[in-house]
């Protein structure tokens, strides 16, 4: 049986780095992990580490996309938020 592909993404959230996977048609919560930091941004092997915590593995050649939102939809002047995103697989067994 071939794993299921995710995205993932990474976002600050209350001050601090989190990465989640997003589940989607499910009411289930998206499985997430908590950086508690703001700096410095997560690594990759942090990253990496913190989805095996999840259950989850990087698509083997997938890269780190980084997009640039804003806090305040369509203020111009509004803080600058960033995230990351990636595709993921989730490890044999864990999620079906």
């Amino acid at each position: 049986m071939t794993a299921q592909t995710f995205t993932a993404q990474m976002s600050v959230f209350k001050g601090q780095w989190r990465l989640y996977v997003v589940l989607l048609n499910t009411p289930d919560p998206w499985p997430e992990f908590g950086f508690d930091r703001a700096l410095p941004v997560p690594t990759f092997t942090e990253r990496t580490e913190a989805l095996s915590v999840l259950g989850f593995e990087p698509i083997p050649g997938a890269t780190w996309a980084w997009a640039e939102d804003s806090e305040a939809h369509g203020e111009p002047a509004s803080p600058v938020v960033l995230i990351a995103g990636t595709q993921v697989r989730s490890r044999t067994g864990v999620i079906a």
